[in-house]
C-alpha cells in the first residue's frame, strides 16, 4: 500500500484532476513513480481502484501488472450477458 502522503496525493489527483477530466504528464509520472516504489517493496501488482486510473496509467506503462476495475467489471458483465445464467 502506498505511504501516507503518496496516498494523499493519489486521491488529490483523482478529485482535482481525473474527475475533472485532466490528464496530466506530471500526475501521470507520479502514478508511475509510485508503482516503481510498490514493486520495490515487493508488490506483485496494482490495483486501479478508481474509474479515470486507467485513463491515466496503462499496463504497458507500469512496472507491476494492473488491474483496472473499469474493465474487469467491464469483462465480467460482458461474460455473465452471455452466458447462460443471464436472466432473459
Amino acid at each position: 500500500m502506498p505511504e501516507a502522503d503518496d496516498r494523499a496525493r493519489i486521491n488529490q489527483v483523482i478529485f482535482d484532476e481525473l474527475c475533472q477530466g485532466t490528464f496530466t504528464d506530471a500526475s501521470r509520472h507520479y502514478y508511475l513513480q509510485v508503482i516503481e516504489q510498490l514493486a520495490a517493496q515487493g508488490a506483485q501488482g496494482v490495483i486501479f481502484g478508481c474509474t479515470e486510473i486507467g485513463l491515466l496509467v496503462s499496463q504497458t506503462q507500469s512496472a507491476l501488472p494492473v488491474f483496472d476495475t473499469t474493465a474487469i467489471h467491464a469483462a465480467d458483465a460482458v461474460s455473465f450477458m452471455l452466458s447462460s445464467s443471464a436472466p432473459e
